[in-house]
């Protein structure tokens, strides 16, 4: 069998998507997501202009001779373009083998290692009772856990505080320029346990709640709020400070017993080789899309597992149905995995990327059709093109980039 296309295909039914196919001289095709939010037509030139062409008459059983061509054989290794680039081939060339072999994926992963995905849903608020009819709305569609997020009195706009509109689901906001958000980090370390006050007080001790820091904190910050919120029992902390610096987690570490999510915004095992050996975090946060993989984030995994430290596939919107289906056949598979983030997509998202995984009752179930489980729609696909679209920039009062 042999490669005989690659194709990168761009649309953007509310939020942008890049998704590789490729296309086999036997009529099998396999699907991988090369979505990088904010940058996406960089990973577009890379695939088109660099991947793509060397991909055509290879073997595509090959998959671990392939990935490890592409990451050394550019001699610029790792970083996010790269990493999503290469996720995308990765992907699908699994989604290809196991359609070869007539099994979903999981299965040429070792199996299933349980039932179903226990998931985590996204509560948010502009203010505390705003957050609190989130949270009830997430429980209402079955979430066995809630991340919260609310807005800080004194800032207009807080990331992870989405617009919603009449019907309470978030507004997406494209546009040509970053939105500027303000920060005051003193104000958020104030609010933040108030929030976990109020949030036990109306739901009780024993729903797991989680809260994203959105790397905004240095490490002294960061150790300071995790001790704030012992009494409130979190199911975790998520990257409380930018993790790049893998020795600030030291001091977090040693100052509180919040546990700690981290590496969202990592690529490769080296980012992590730090925090796993030392045993400072306790759920790795990777996503396939943007980690290179199946490949390299399974041997992650294992490699965590070792230090009794478990899985935490990053899970947003800005994941398309083709990484989201990969990440749940891999959770399916591993015996360390601890949950999946999961917000779903939206209905016409749902109809350009068609998919066997299903979510009921708070749990996700990667399905039973060969290969990864995704057809995309191109002409459905070519009706929404794309869009730029940007994450926000945080500043201070005083307009200084906040340096987070």
């Amino acid at each position: 069998m042999k490669i005989v296309d690659a194709k990168v295909v761009v649309t953007s039914p509310g939020r942008n998507f890049v998704t590789l196919k490729l296309t086999t001289d036997e009529g099998l095709t396999g699907l991988g997501d090369a979505t990088l939010n904010g940058r996406e037509l960089a990973v577009v030139s890379y695939l088109t202009d660099h991947v793509a062409p060397l991909l055509v008459g290879l073997d595509p059983h090959r998959v671990e001779d392939t990935w490890q061509s592409l990451y050394r054989g550019a001699y610029w290794r790792r970083g996010p373009v790269t990493m999503a680039a290469i996720a995308a081939v990765d992907v699908a060339l699994w989604d290809i083998k196991a359609k070869a072999a007539g099994l979903p994926l999981y299965q040429l992963l070792g199996g299933a290692s349980r039932e179903r995905i226990g998931t985590y849903g996204h509560a948010n608020g502009r203010d505390i009772p705003e957050l609190l009819d989130s949270v009830r709305a997430r429980l209402a569609e079955g979430y066995p856990a809630v991340r919260i997020q609310s807005g800080v009195p004194g800032l207009k706009a807080v990331y992870g505080v989405s617009d919603t509109d009449e019907t309470g689901a978030p507004v997406l906001h494209q546009q040509a320029r970053p939105l500027v958000e303000d920060w005051d980090t003193a104000a958020y370390l104030r609010h933040v346990p108030t929030v976990f006050e109020a949030v036990r007080a109306e739901f009780g001790a024993e729903l797991p709640l989680l809260h994203d820091s959105h790397h905004r904190l240095t490490p002294v910050q960061a150790a300071r709020l995790g001790k704030d919120l012992e009494p409130y029992r979190p199911f975790w902390l998520e990257d409380c400070t930018p993790a790049e610096n893998q020795e600030a987690l030291r001091l977090v570490r040693r100052s509180t017993t919040t546990p700690l999510a981290v590496g969202e915004v990592f690529n490769t095992v080296y980012d992590y080789q730090t925090l796993v050996t030392e045993q400072l975090i306790d759920y790795v946060r990777s996503a396939v899309t943007h980690f290179g993989g199946v490949t390299p984030l399974r041997k992650l995994f294992d490699f965590a597992a070792q230090y009794q430290i478990k899985s935490a596939i990053h899970g947003p919107e800005d994941i398309s149905p083709v990484g989201m289906a990969a990440a749940v056949h891999l959770d399916l598979a591993v015996h360390n995995f601890g949950i999946q983030e999961y917000s779903g997509h939206t209905a016409l998202t749902d109809e350009v990327f068609r998919h066997a995984y299903t979510f009921s009752d708070g749990h996700l179930h990667p399905g039973e059709a060969p290969g990864i489980g995704v057809e995309l729609d191109e002409e459905l696909a070519a009706a929404h093109p794309y869009a730029a679209a940007y994450l926000p920039v945080n500043r201070l009062h005083d307009g200084t980039v906040h340096d987070w």
